[in-house]
């Protein structure tokens, strides 16, 4: 007899069969899927290009476009997968024996958006059942409920079109989609960018709203930071230039607030979480401005926005670390929204003043 959890991974198969391929073949898929790399003497990057056929990502939470494989500076690596497989089923994560093993939605690296609308997605909330609605930088998806779940691998029924210009330094990705069901369309560009001469990585992003009605959303960068395979713990500095107000108190068994620092009490390990809501921060750009350092491998980065925040979660667990920064934008019929993020990679002698 066929066992519930294989029942489970057939059933995914027969409706999303790319999906499949993902779980069962580990992580083997990573070296098939469509990628590219970009450096400027500095700092060399490998990046995931979208494939709705042999993507390394095709799960329906996250923009497809920009994800990073890995980001190499003097010696040391800033991204990577932080989890051990995939397995479609699972939904976000879960612990199975000594692995960790990452849902189709979830199962991304390095600095990844996510877009939401009221909690939900663009268009869901008038969407009927059986309708369509939009993820930003994903596509046209299909409303199969009532509840909006970020971590379901939802249908899509249309991929939009994606164009991309690679370059030695960089590289472009435009989605053009509309829906005419629900009335959204939008022309969403990201360009990942290596500054010259300084190990500097630029987000440059662009959403024109294309549709006929005004696009309401934030967006956070996930930020999926797996630093030299370093376990989170107390060797991590975070700060931000204001002092953290958490909506939600962290477990002081395994963090806690200091003023503008977040603290490690103890090396994460085992099933250990840290979740912790924050504000805060006021209303210029400026405090969009975070640190994260390792004294223990003598390496960090800050990271810069120019819009600001609207919100910001910090989550960790063994494997990753991840500040979340979110923003928002209103955009009407025929406008443009536009926001850039920096990353600035260095060593601790070498560290950048406040």
């Amino acid at each position: 007899m066929m066992n519930a959890h294989l029942g489970m991974i057939l059933a995914t198969a027969l409706a999303c069969p790319a999906v499949f391929a993902l779980a069962v073949g580990g992580e083997l898929w990573a070296a098939d899927s469509p990628q590219t790399e970009i450096s400027n003497g500095q700092l060399r990057v490998k990046l995931y290009l979208p494939d709705a056929k042999n993507g390394y990502y095709r799960g329906t939470r996250f923009d497809w476009s920009g994800v990073i494989a890995s980001l190499e500076y003097n010696g040391h690596n800033f991204y990577g997968p932080w989890f051990d497989r995939m397995d479609p089923p699972v939904h976000d994560y879960a612990y199975i024996g000594a692995e960790v093993v990452a849902g189709a939605c979830s199962g991304i690296s390095g600095p990844v958006e996510e877009f939401h609308t009221h909690e939900a997605a663009l268009g869901w909330d008038e969407a009927r059942v059986g309708g369509t609605f939009i993820k930003i930088g994903v596509g046209v998806l299909r409303k199969v409920d009532e509840k909006y779940d970020a971590y379901r691998l939802y249908e899509i029924v249309d991929h939009g079109r994606w164009t991309i210009k690679q370059h030695p330094d960089s590289v472009e990705f435009t989605q053009e989609l509309t829906d005419p069901s629900s009335g959204y369309g939008y022309i969403y560009r990201k360009v990942v960018r290596l500054s010259p001469g300084k190990p500097e990585m630029v987000l440059e992003h662009s959403l024109k709203n294309t549709g006929r009605h005004t696009i309401q959303s934030t967006v956070y960068n996930h930020n999926f930071l797996v630093l030299d395979k370093q376990p989170p713990g107390p060797d991590f500095a975070i700060s931000v230039p204001f002092r953290i107000l958490p909506t939600q108190p962290p477990d002081e068994r395994f963090a806690r607030i200091q003023e503008n620092h977040i603290v490690f009490t103890k090396v994460l390990e085992n099933q250990d979480v840290v979740e912790i809501p924050f504000q805060g921060f006021g209303a210029s750009p400026k405090d969009y401005d975070i640190r994260i350092e390792n004294r223990k491998v003598g390496t960090g980065m800050r990271i810069q926005g120019d819009r600001p925040l609207s919100f910001v979660n910090f989550w960790s667990m063994r494997k990753v670390l991840a500040m979340e920064p979110f923003i928002a934008m209103t955009i009407a019929p025929g406008s443009e929204f536009t926001w850039n993020i920096h990353y600035e990679y260095y060593t601790l002698s070498a560290a950048s003043n406040p």
